[in-house]
């Protein structure tokens, strides 16, 4: 049985993760006494998680392997980069988001390694 695209676990933890990840930036952003707050860093996480959920939406009903493998690509990219400004700015909660995003992407890496793999009689 086949899973819809909009209903794969990978691509809803996915999904979860960049907008827990745009909630944690906007916050950092906008909430005075931060130590972010205002700064470019900041601006550029709240894009590269706007990003990221953009990417998952488009991943979601994709059905060719050459685009899935490419966008799974810019998808760890940007998983990574935002974890690793995360560090940088020291919003650990956002680091968090990125690696509950990157488990996403292991899901649905995961799930659809198994459902294009042949059944053996």
């Amino acid at each position: 049985m086949s899973q819809s695209g909009s209903f794969r676990p990978g691509i809803i933890v996915m999904l979860l993760g960049s907008l827990a990840g745009l909630a944690v930036a906007l916050y950092a952003y906008f909430t005075p006494l931060t130590g972010v707050n205002g700064s470019l860093g900041a601006l550029v996480v709240i894009l590269s998680t706007i990003a990221l959920a953009i990417l998952t939406l488009v991943l979601a009903p994709l059905s060719h392997r050459s685009g899935r493998v490419a966008l799974r690509v810019l998808i760890l990219l940007d998983l990574v980069g935002t974890g690793f400004a995360g560090l940088l700015l020291h919003q650990w909660w956002l680091t968090a988001a990125m690696v509950v995003g990157l488990i996403g992407l292991l899901l649905e890496m995961a799930s659809s390694a198994s459902s294009t793999t042949p059944a053996h009689s």
